[in-house]
């Protein structure tokens, strides 16, 4: 039963600004670090032993399956120990990890580093918003709510260009040593404001069984997609006892769950038909953003040759329109179907993602811009009308439930779809290249021999024939990883379209513009659960 303790006075004066400041800070580390990453990842390769790409990719997706197993955790250590002396911990151990992912010289530690840089990180989310409101008196609490969301949407904005001019001019460890003083300062100052502050103490049991099956198969399966491309899927023993792992767990997960009072994933949320269809539109749809353009931000720097800031840059763009947009969309998601929107918002992506999906030509950064900037509009409005889909008709209790589930659900898809990206362009890069071969080295047709032609006035102006095979094996191997580039932004143009019919089996949901101000705050704070990071 939960013992009742009163709040001490709230913050005032510089101290409450102070306040606001820190929880600012911290909440955008934890998100630009989730973000900043990405376009660290040929940098942080190449510098731990010299691995492949992809095993890169794994220090990137291992995060974030951490980052969302910390939601559940958070809210039950709040309760049992205090929110503000949770977020202190969670900074401290944020500052150790980062610690050791700078100084790791190889992946057997960088990403266990990271894992747990997710997990701490994770934690601090829902904590970091709640200490927020605490402080501010009811008429104030939707204000409180406004700053968080804004805070909350910045780093996504803007920290691929940020963590590609880190890693060209200071070198990618520095993300990570930059995180240690910032996570102490504001541990510290946290600390210090909210010293002995009381709580409402909550001795609920914590779902531990139900918490360690849903991590192994979240974790089993992230694995299973991180080597199968590098260890041929069920060829591997590894892999096949992993994933017969995942089938026990699973197996075991839905049976404890259903009959689990307080469960670490509450499964009888999707007997909700708004709350199936709103997860899997916001999951679907966020496996296919966060991979695509991970693929995208890594390829133009392994297969382009861009730098890591020029390749950022690219989303540079995106920062104009998506701010604004989702400010906008919070007031008119009040008033209008929020399956409509969503629809839009689907059918905007598809169109973006065919258009991106038609260029072949490896020299257009210029020509990308228009197609980023509106990409930055589409951004903006995606997480607002499923969020308010997603959680409409619970109550209060359960609308946070509901987005606390729904937002990790989420993460989980995207660190999903970094790696399924990965797998097509693993799968279709080598058809392209055989096709290439087949069509200009005259197999296809004996008068059509142009690699041939090519290669003979190379070797006429005096190239040795080795470096003219070379060149033009490295040419075709290029233009095939456009290709299948291509073909990946075509298809995930096609899964939207899909999402844009699906949402319709929704309810409608009409929001009343003139809700009172105690439910408008629930909704917007279950809202802003779902949009992080």
């Amino acid at each position: 039963m939960p013992m009742a303790i009163f709040f001490a006075e709230r913050l005032h004066g510089w101290r409450f600004g102070l306040l606001n400041i820190v929880l600012a800070v911290g909440h955008m580390t934890v998100l630009f670090n989730a973000g900043a990453y990405i376009s660290l990842m040929p940098h942080v390769a190449g510098d731990l032993g010299g691995v492949k790409p992809s095993f890169g990719t794994w220090a990137q997706t291992d995060f974030m399956i951490a980052l969302a197993l910390g939601f559940p955790l958070s809210r039950w250590l709040s309760g049992k120990y205090g929110a503000y002396r949770v977020w202190v911990a969670a900074f401290i151990l944020y500052a150790f990890a980062s610690y050791l992912c700078a100084i790791s010289k190889t992946l057997l530690l960088f990403l266990p580093a990271r894992i747990l840089l997710g997990f701490v990180g994770g934690i601090t989310l829902p904590v970091g918003q709640n200490l927020l409101l605490d402080e501010y008196p009811e008429h104030l609490k939707l204000l409180g709510l406004g700053f968080w969301g804004l805070i909350g949407i910045m780093p996504f904005t803007v920290s691929f260009s940020i963590g590609g001019l880190i890693a060209d001019e200071m070198g990618w460890r520095y993300l990570f040593y930059l995180n240690i003083p910032i996570a102490i300062i504001v541990a510290a100052i946290i600390g210090s404001l909210l010293a002995g502050r009381r709580y409402d103490r909550s001795d609920s049991r914590f779902d531990f069984i139900g918490f360690v099956l849903l991590a192994i198969i979240l974790g089993g399966i992230q694995t299973i997609l991180n080597q199968g491309n590098d260890f041929d899927w069920l060829d591997s023993t590894f892999l096949s006892v992993v994933t017969a792992l995942v089938i026990i767990a699973l197996s075991l997960f839905v049976v404890w769950e259903l009959g689990e009072r307080h469960p670490a994933l509450d499964i009888s949320l999707f007997t909700n038909r708004n709350f199936a269809i709103g997860v899997i539109c916001s999951s679907v749809g966020f496996l296919l953003i966060q991979g695509i353009l991970s693929l995208l931000i890594v390829q133009l720097q392994v297969l382009l040759g861009y730098s890591s800031y020029l390749a950022s840059m690219v989303f540079f763009p995106t920062v104009l329109l998506a701010v604004p947009v989702t400010i906008a969309l919070h007031s008119l998601s009040v008033r209008v179907d929020v399956r409509l929107l969503a629809s839009l918002n689907f059918l905007g992506f598809a169109g973006i993602w065919y258009w991106i999906g038609l260029f072949d030509d490896p020299g257009s950064f210029d020509q990308i811009f228009w197609p980023m900037l509106l990409l930055g509009f589409f951004l903006g409005s995606f997480f607002v009308p499923l969020t308010r889909l997603t959680v409409h008709g619970f109550s209060a209790t359960k609308e946070q439930r509901s987005a606390e589930e729904a937002g990790l659900l989420r993460i989980v898809a995207g660190a999903f779809g970094i790696t399924l990206q990965g797998v097509l362009l693993f799968r279709r890069a080598p058809f392209h290249q055989l096709h290439l071969a087949d069509n200009f080295g005259g197999r296809r047709f004996a008068s059509l021999d142009l690699l041939n032609e090519f290669s003979t006035r190379l070797k006429a102006d005096g190239l040795a024939p080795e470096v003219v095979n070379d060149q033009l094996a490295l040419i075709i191997k290029q233009q095939a990883a456009i290709l299948a580039m291509s073909d990946a932004f075509l298809l995930t143009s096609y899964f939207f379209v899909g999402l844009a019919g699906l949402i319709w089996f929704a309810r409608p949901v009409y929001l009343h513009p003139y809700r009172k101000d105690s439910k408008e705050i629930e909704a917007v704070r279950a809202e802003q659960l779902m949009e992080e990071p």
